[in-house]
């Protein structure tokens, strides 16, 4: 058995090399990432997701540890807000990739620029997710988080993306369910925070389960 999801994946050739680019298809509507405060000392990043996002973002949270050399770009920018959000800021890409893929924010923007055409594929990672050791935080390994043309890069080992993507996995099967028109009661989310040692700079990533939206015509951010 596999989880599946579809993408869309393109290539690039900069600066003297092959890059190879993966990002989900369709996009995640249900999905929104910014960073609230910045600049200031309550600096710190939000996201919200349903459960069909975290679900699919879980996916390819695990490709990115499994994948020396792909680099998974979310177009968050442009997603839905919830009915009840708890934050607002600027919004954000995230992009995944793990260090030996050696790719740098500032390369970004002309790496998206030289991109040749989109292709189908389908992302297929094993169901059987067999709990991985998890060191003590003196030697935990831990993701690098950097910001750059409104995009957060996160740059991991294949181990560290591997734990994290089960946070996305509790919300996408753990979540609560709630009626049409209502918000359920119950708070989920996950934290990806500076005590855990699991970010470099960033003091949290907090992650946040909301199952209602607006329509879609009510975007936040501008599309590229």
């Amino acid at each position: 058995m596999a989880m599946k999801v579809r993408a869309q994946l393109r290539h690039a050739r900069l600066d003297g090399r092959e890059w190879r680019v993966l990002r989900p298809d369709p996009v995640l509507d249900t999905a929104l990432l910014f960073e609230v405060a910045p600049g200031t000392e309550m600096s710190h990043v939000e996201m919200y997701v349903d459960r069909s996002a975290a679900y699919r973002i879980g996916v390819l949270w695990l490709l990115a540890s499994r994948s020396r050399h792909t680099i998974i770009h979310l177009p968050l920018r442009t997603g839905r807000i919830p009915e009840e959000p708890e934050f607002t800021g600027r919004p954000l890409d995230l992009v995944l990739s793990q260090h030996t893929a050696h790719l740098r924010p500032s390369q970004w923007p002309r790496l998206r620029a030289a991109l040749g055409p989109a292709r189908p594929h389908t992302v297929r990672v094993p169901a059987d997710r067999r709990p991985i050791d998890w060191p003590e935080w003196p030697t935990r390994d831990r993701l690098l988080d950097r910001f750059h043309a409104n995009t957060m890069f996160l740059t991991g080992s294949p181990a560290v993306f591997r734990h994290t993507a089960e946070d996305f996995f509790a919300l996408a099967f753990g979540a609560p369910g709630s009626a049409p028109g209502e918000e359920s009661a119950q708070h989920k989310c996950f934290q990806l925070h500076w005590t855990s040692r699991l970010l470099v700079n960033s003091y949290n990533l907090h992650v946040l389960y909301r199952a209602h939206w607006l329509p879609s015509a009510e975007l936040v951010g501008a599309p590229d």
